[in-house]
């Protein structure tokens, strides 16, 4: 496949997504939930790997067209692409309802010029794109089954079909609406889909979530998108989130570094409910507080960093031999083995989370605050241990700065739940144990020759992940070692365009992760020095900065987890929760007066965007 990652739309429904290229291919599709097996996987291997395409007819021997405009309605996650033709001009919109039964990707082709020949092709290939479906037709709808995984295709007029492509003519005016809806094949065929309803239904969803917007400044429209595109990654039915809806979209365009995301990490996850608090949210983070509670349960001595959107704990990581990978980035991997890993900075960034929903007004639960108590009891065991860090690195383990300070966080926070009179605990020792931690790190994780906090005790490596330090108050933001750290990073881990990478990689060398290969700028890491440089008063930088970011966001407002400073793309897994969550937070540091006001009411219309063209 020829996409670029940034070509892609994502449209979903809170329990799976899918990628939509500007040609109309849907090119990625797991049924029924996120990390479900794909049964369109052509983004990581050929069409062969499972693909919809629905588009104008187009000569064999030549690319299917990109669409002339494309963009989401308003503030919703329904996908709107128009063609110009010789003969006409024609729109597809593009959704997944959010209904709460089993996922379908609805397309519905509107004639607005003369006649258009459409083409849809569609292949199915159960299996992360390895096995072929048994297509049974019931009378005007088709089956396609494996095991006990069935999708049906529906349509709203009856369309000619030729092996896996069907071509059909839309007239102005007319409309046609095609329908795929995952079943389990032990289920009685579910009635027929009603696509015009169920776009009306999705619109008025997404347009009233948005409404619920607390933000109303000059980056409004890079907020909402960023927000809806969160919310896209939580699963309804569990209260999950997803750090992304792929897997292995690679870090190190023709690399190793392709990991699977489609889980729920307890970092990530409580990042994106701090975004969303953020800006009124409260509904997201009660449902991941009600995961929180059910996925950890009494097992806090095997806490793991990741789980599965119901909780599951196997993640065992697994290779795919037979998808040759997005642009031959191999190996693909599904399950993630850092599941495993000892990583520290989850305890602060877990009750940071709660503590941000609490003072938000989110209601107090018997449940949660037992469990946060749990959790600080459980790291005063660990807190001095060595870990695998923040960025789950697979080499040795180190006593990581930010892990420490994480820590500090954790206890930090469990505190001021027992000042609040919320909780009771032992006060005094994990006070003292604060203390603690705070002076172990500027003590150990301190270069005062360089004036620089370092990646972990006794290294002279810097570390991104040390921007935090006074966005999570461990030191005010004017402390000179603070400000010292933000120069040295932007001095040593600055790509030539001004963004940022998350520590120094090796080339074809293993480095301090235990990997060979480098990789892009981290975007998140960008955001959180927009944060820090405002908060130090250098506005006009972070401004210019964010700015500079916001320029990345493809067409759509939607962005991958890292920036290629040399091909100039977005990769990694994509769209990525860490990216939409630091934009939504950097934008809020920007704003210091917040309105609080809602946005009014948004336009139903779409707001199309010419696509750029190809290079």
């Amino acid at each position: 496949m020829s996409h670029r990652i940034e070509d892609y739309a994502i449209i979903g429904n809170m329990q799976t997504a899918a990628l939509v290229a500007h040609d109309g291919s849907v090119d990625w599709l797991c049924m029924p939930r996120f990390d479900s097996p794909a049964v369109l996987a052509g983004v990581l291997g050929t069409e062969e790997h499972g693909v919809w395409r629905l588009g104008p007819a187009h000569p064999k021997d030549t690319p299917p067209p990109a669409a002339n405009r494309r963009g989401y309605d308003g503030t919703s996650l329904i996908l709107v692409s128009e063609w110009d033709t010789e003969d006409g001009a024609v729109r597809v919109t593009d959704f997944m309802p959010p209904s709460g039964g089993g996922p379908q990707v609805m397309r519905i082709v509107e004639g607005l010029r003369g006649r258009v020949v459409m083409r849809s092709t569609l292949r199915v290939r159960f299996g992360y794109g390895r096995f072929m479906p048994r297509v049974h037709q019931v009378g005007d709808r088709t089956q396609l089954a494996f095991g006990t995984d069935a999708v049906w295709l529906d349509t709203t007029s009856p369309l000619p079909s030729v092996d896996d492509t069907a071509e059909f003519t839309v007239r102005e005016g007319q409309k046609i609406g095609l329908t795929l809806s995952w079943q389990d094949t032990s289920l009685v065929a579910a009635p027929r889909p009603d696509p015009y309803a169920a776009l009306q239904d999705t619109a008025a969803f997404w347009h009233t979530w948005a409404q619920q917007c607390t933000y109303d400044g000059p980056y409004s429209t890079a907020v909402v998108r960023s927000l809806t595109t969160l919310k896209a990654l939580t699963h309804a039915p569990t209260g999950g989130i997803v750090a992304a809806p792929t897997t292995s979209l690679p870090e190190d365009l023709g690399g190793v570094r392709n990991w699977d995301y489609r889980y729920t990490w307890l970092r990530d996850a409580a990042i994106t409910i701090s975004a969303l608090v953020a800006y009124g949210y409260l509904d997201e983070a009660r449902a991941w507080r009600t995961w929180l509670v059910r996925a950890i349960g009494d097992d806090i001595e095997r806490l793991q960093i990741m789980y599965g959107l119901g909780g599951e704990r196997d993640l065992a990581e697994r290779e795919l031999w037979w998808l040759p990978g997005y642009e031959k980035s191999s190996p693909v991997r599904i399950g993630n083995a850092a599941a495993g890993q000892l990583q520290l900075d989850v305890y602060g960034e877990v009750l940071d989370a709660l503590h941000q929903a609490r003072r938000a007004g989110l209601e107090p639960d018997a449940r949660a605050t037992e469990l946060q108590l749990l959790l600080v009891a459980h790291l005063e065991q660990l807190w001095a241990k060595p870990d695998e860090g923040i960025w789950e690195v697979r080499g040795p383990r180190r006593h990581f700065v930010h892990s420490k300070v994480m820590a500090w966080v954790a206890f930090d926070r469990a505190i001021q739940l027992i000042e609040s009179g919320d909780a009771d605990g032992p006060l005094e020792r994990w006070r003292e144990l604060r203390d603690t931690i705070h002076r172990e790190v500027c003590e150990k994780g301190y270069d005062p020759v360089r004036n620089t906090f370092t990646q972990s005790y006794g290294s002279k490596e810097l570390d991104a992940s040390l921007l935090l330090i006074p966005q999570v108050g461990f030191l005010p933001a004017d402390d000179e070692r603070v400000v010292g750290t933000i120069e040295a990073i932007q001095r040593e881990l600055s790509t030539p365009d001004g963004f940022i990478l998350r520590y120094p990689t090796e080339g074809e060398d293993e480095g301090v992760d235990g990997l060979p290969g480098d990789e892009g700028a981290f975007l998140l890491c960008a955001f959180w020095m927009v944060e820090d440089l405002a908060m130090i008063g250098r506005t006009d930088e972070a401004h210019a900065l964010f700015d500079k970011l916001l320029a990345l966001r493809s067409p759509l407002g939607l962005l991958a987890e890292e920036w290629d400073p040399r091909s100039k793309r977005q990769v990694g897994n994509f769209p990525q929760a860490f990216s939409h969550a630091g934009l939504a937070l950097a934008a809020r540091r920007l704003m210091p007066q917040v309105t609080l006001s809602l946005p009014g009411q948004r336009s139903m219309e779409p707001s199309l965007t010419a696509v750029p063209a190809i290079p």
